[in-house]
């Protein structure tokens, strides 16, 4: 489904950021993304999203090779992907509401459809009494639940999460990767990017380690099970 093969990446003539950059996710499949502080993980889930292209190497989404498409195919092959930011990139002037209703309607869902879902979600990641508020007046957490539930509101074949519970209590935590597990079994290629090591070893799926730019593979250690 989703492809790197000896992938590069620099930022104009600085040394690479990542160097021989080599993994497979299959459809389905659920990863976590760990590493110290500047080890590249974030040019990674640039790549990833596609908001980056590499300096060298193959990178395949969807049967496409990135590297030859042209840009303009680029937006239809984003509405397939959801990615939850580490800076929620909210839109100011919509409610909570609004923003996760965005991509429904980017994709002409009716009305009613759009209110259920929405509604449901909201109520799932506990923001029942907060539908109607604007970013500003949200705390940390309740931006990041917002931001979760925009990005998996129209269940798309690939989810990249960025530190998506870095700015919840351990209760929640465990809440919303049940909700991205649940997600995950429904078909959703899932990619968690996290320091949360402990997270990593409830979870137990298979990690994508980097260091100094450099990939490592990891197993995981038992079933996917967030409640574990």
């Amino acid at each position: 489904m989703i492809s790197f093969e000896n992938v590069g990446m620099r930022y104009g003539m600085g040394n690479e950021v990542l160097t021989d950059v080599n993994f497979s996710l299959d459809r389905g499949s659920f990863h976590f993304l760990v590493g110290p502080s500047g080890a590249g993980k974030t040019t990674l889930l640039k790549l990833l999203y596609l908001t980056h292209r590499p300096s060298r190497g193959l990178v395949n989404f969807f049967g496409k090779d990135l590297v030859s498409l042209e840009r303009g195919a680029l937006p239809r092959i984003r509405r397939r992907i959801g990615v939850v930011f580490q800076d929620y990139r909210l839109l100011d002037h919509m409610t909570a509401f609004e923003n996760v209703a965005l991509p429904l309607r980017i994709q002409g869902a009716k009305r009613a459809q759009i209110a259920d879902h929405v509604e449901e979600l909201l109520c799932w990641v506990g923001l029942e009494g907060r539908m109607h508020a604007r970013p500003a007046t949200l705390s940390g957490g309740e931006k990041q639940r917002v931001a979760i539930a925009r990005a998996i509101i129209n269940k798309p074949d690939l989810l990249v999460a960025d530190e998506p519970t870095g700015n919840v209590d351990s209760e929640m935590s465990r809440r919303l990767m049940h909700l991205f597990v649940a997600l995950n079994k429904e078909g959703t290629t899932t990619i968690v990017a996290t320091h949360d090591e402990g997270l990593v070893r409830a979870v137990g799926a298979p990690v994508l380690r980097l260091d100094k730019g450099t990939l490592t593979h990891e197993p995981g250690g038992k079933p996917v099970d967030p409640g574990a």
